[in-house]
């Protein structure tokens, strides 16, 4: 069983995301580690880019926020290093392939096989021309997680039988950031999903209430949420620690009433 299956293996699963070295490493640490206290099952760690396409205000300005604080690719693996002392909760790195290309996709997915890192979900690397890639990263045990958008169509059944980790089912169309509202059909989405693949599916994109992660874990098997994790950070800085656990404690709360 793929570490990142674990996550699913005892009931529907919350996963909350940081960018690295926002505000600070010692901070990222910290907040990754507060989420776990408030019961995340599995925690996307973003690398920052300097152009990160898929997202909104709120985690482009932390990306921003991380490169000005000096986060690199090394200080962020070294963080990882740091938090894999205290924890075996999967992790999952979310960035853009510019960032594994430059490093060299031997050494990146090296690294991520030493250091206890799961996964890695790339926004920006088209399904057609991910051969490479992926071929690399299943050399070390990394899993490539596959998303799945509203428009993807007659392709969901291919990218679901070919998917490894958990599939990343997107909620809405645009770019990444709270919504009041999620209008997709997902039903129809997931059950096109389940009819190609066993592996777990969680929704992410605009999800930030816990009523609206209680809805979302009703059809899917995980719940994912960023930007609203992100945008405490903005606003409490360094004092944000107690704020997620709070919050994630709320949201996991809400998606475990789904069975």
């Amino acid at each position: 069983m793929s570490k990142i299956a674990q996550a699913f293996k005892n009931g529907k699963a919350f996963i909350g995301f940081v960018t690295g070295g926002d505000p600070s490493m010692e901070k990222s640490e910290e907040f990754i580690m507060e989420m776990i206290r408030g019961g995340a099952d599995l925690v996307e760690i973003g690398i920052p880019f300097s152009d990160p396409t898929a997202e909104g205000l709120v985690i482009q300005d932390a990306n921003i926020r991380a490169l000005s604080a000096g986060a690199t690719v090394d200080k962020i693996f070294d963080m990882v290093a740091s938090v894999r002392k205290k924890t075996e909760i999967p992790l999952v790195f979310l960035t853009y392939l510019n960032p594994v290309f430059n490093y060299g996709y031997t050494r990146f997915f090296d690294r991520c096989a030493n250091l206890g890192v799961d996964g890695i979900i790339i926004p920006d690397l088209p399904y057609e021309e991910k051969g490479e890639l992926v071929e690399v990263a299943a050399d070390f045990g990394v899993d490539v997680v596959s998303l799945i958008a509203p428009t993807s169509e007659q392709r969901i059944k291919q990218i679901a039988q070919e998917a490894t980790g958990f599939i990343y089912v997107v909620s809405s169309m645009g770019v990444t950031g709270m919504r009041s509202e999620i209008k997709t059909d997902l039903q129809a989405i997931l059950e096109v999903v389940r009819g190609s693949s066993s592996i777990p599916t969680a929704v992410g994109f605009g999800i930030n209430t816990p009523k609206q992660a209680g809805e979302i874990a009703k059809v899917a098997d995980g719940v994912i949420v960023g930007s609203a994790i992100v945008k405490i950070i903005e606003k409490h800085g360094e004092n944000a620690g107690s704020y997620i656990y709070e919050y994630v404690r709320s949201m996991k709360d809400a998606v475990s009433g789904q069975k």
